[in-house]
């Protein structure tokens, strides 16, 4: 991607007939702000963004600094937090704050929630001469939809025409996050309903906001977790959603590129957790050695504790195995399939979870649908595996017979096992992604040692 933005850039270049010290564009860059403008006019955002991000530091600040406060601020909205952040302590003092000024709300208070508190303050003064707006957004949890909703928004009042409703519109539809969706509200600026601009632009120029609006519109409660915001743009497919508190007034609104973004980082969270790693948000490149080290230790060695309930199992049984060394050959073949049969399972049902397919109740439909498909997938592979062991390995027929029914029940009970334990984990308000890899594998690698043993005692001791 960057070499085909840089590409771009030297097109413009060459275009231009301009005189180059470092890759094509770089020079024309640092000595000319219209340029500048020119560029980013030209391309999307976002891409300028990903190649100014690739400039060393002294590089990045004399760009930046002969930049437009819009696009300096256009630029600190598409880079990363730590990215925005970096850029933004490259500059003078007397132009971060005009710049922070311009962000959008949503974007702004995540960069000041990413500064150490003192800059904040500084910057929070420089900011206007009320803050109360700025610190109130800064107020509510990252996670929350307060955290992720902007407080530029369409609104008109029930007992405007439409045409007056367009003409307000018009007014403010460039300071707005989105356009899609215009608001109405009260004098007290209690959300009463919603309406596209397409259903207004489409009514009559006299028709009353109050007779073509939708009344109750999905909303969220700015408290509410950013997942539960994110099941509702999915259940309901939108482009923005309406923000309010406990007195139903319009907070502000939650964005799809901001929901965008939950989803990634929620599935990110979730991948970690089921690899039983403490959540990281930074890139894996930005991040220290100590601190992925850190993220992974202390699971492991829960996880290495933990295999000790069988290693138990094996010694417990130590005899057995002195008198039937064979039967020392299938524990890892056991254990695997133990272990991913259990991870095929939970995965699903996490999955189902997460996005509203399945919920607690269900419990009784999971358990059903598991123990028939396990029991089918554990027959199939319970007959391929005595064939294999009695006719290709050579094996006795009881130790094939043991081997076969211990691969049968364990399939059922990891299965089994897999597809409840998320629910129980839902239940008591456990994150469901825990229960889920290694922690599946351990509990059903003890399930099918046990198993293992006691029918090989069962049939092949006597």
């Amino acid at each position: 991607m960057v070499t085909l933005l840089w590409e771009a850039f030297c097109a413009k270049e060459r275009e231009l007939n301009l005189m180059s010290e470092f890759g094509c564009w770089k020079e024309r860059l640092l000595n000319s702000p219209s340029e500048v403008s020119a560029l980013m006019a030209e391309l999307p955002p976002i891409d300028v963004a990903e190649v100014l991000a690739s400039l060393d530091d002294a590089r990045l600040a004399a760009v930046l600094r002969i930049m437009s406060i819009h696009d300096l601020a256009q630029m600190l909205e598409e880079w990363d937090i730590d990215t925005a952040w970096h850029a933004l302590s490259l500059l003078p003092k007397e132009m971060m704050a005009p710049a922070v000024r311009e962000m959008p709300s949503d974007d702004r208070t995540d960069l000041l929630n990413a500064m150490p508190e003192a800059t904040r303050e500084i910057l929070l003064q420089a900011l206007s001469t009320d803050t109360t707006a700025v610190r109130e957004l800064l107020a509510y949890a990252a996670q929350s939809s307060g955290g992720l909703m902007a407080t530029e928004f369409l609104a008109v009042r029930p007992e405007w025409t439409s045409e007056e409703a367009l003409a307000i519109v018009r007014h403010d539809a460039q300071e707005a996050e989105t356009a899609y969706y215009v608001y109405v509200t009260d004098h007290k600026q209690k959300l009463m309903g919603v309406l596209s601009l397409r259903e207004l632009v489409l009514a009559a120029p006299q028709a009353k906001v109050i007779d073509i609006m939708r009344s109750n519109p999905v909303k969220v409660h700015e408290h509410d977790h950013q997942a539960a915001v994110a099941d509702l743009f999915r259940r309901y497919h939108l482009f923005a959603l309406p923000v309010v508190d406990d007195k139903g007034l319009l907070k502000g609104i939650v964005t799809a590129d901001d929901v965008l973004d939950v989803v990634d980082d929620e599935a990110t969270e979730d991948m970690q957790k089921m690899s039983w790693m403490t959540p990281n948000e930074a890139p894996y490149l930005d991040t220290t050695i100590i601190r992925l080290a850190k993220q992974r230790l202390p699971w492991l060695l829960v996880l290495m504790l933990s295999a000790t309930f069988t290693g138990q199992i094996i010694k417990h049984y130590e005899d057995l195995l002195g008198q039937l060394v064979a039967l020392t050959i299938f524990i890892p073949m056991l254990m695997d399939t133990a272990g991913n049969a259990g991870s095929q399972s939970s995965t699903l049902i996490i999955r189902g979870l997460a996005l509203g397919e399945i919920s607690q109740g269900d419990w009784l439909k999971v358990f059903k649908r598991e123990l028939l498909v396990s029991a089918f997938v554990g027959l199939a592979l319970a007959a391929v595996n005595f064939i294999r062991i009695s006719f290709i390995e050579k094996s006795s027929i009881p130790v094939a017979l043991v081997v076969s029914l211990t691969l049968f029940a364990t399939v059922v009970l990891a299965k089994i096992t897999g597809g409840l334990l998320p629910l129980i984990a839902k239940l008591l308000s456990i994150d469901p992604a825990i229960m889920a890899g290694p922690l599946i594998t351990t509990i059903v690698d003890a399930m099918s040692l046990f198993i293992y043993f006691y029918l090989a005692t069962s049939l092949l001791a006597a």
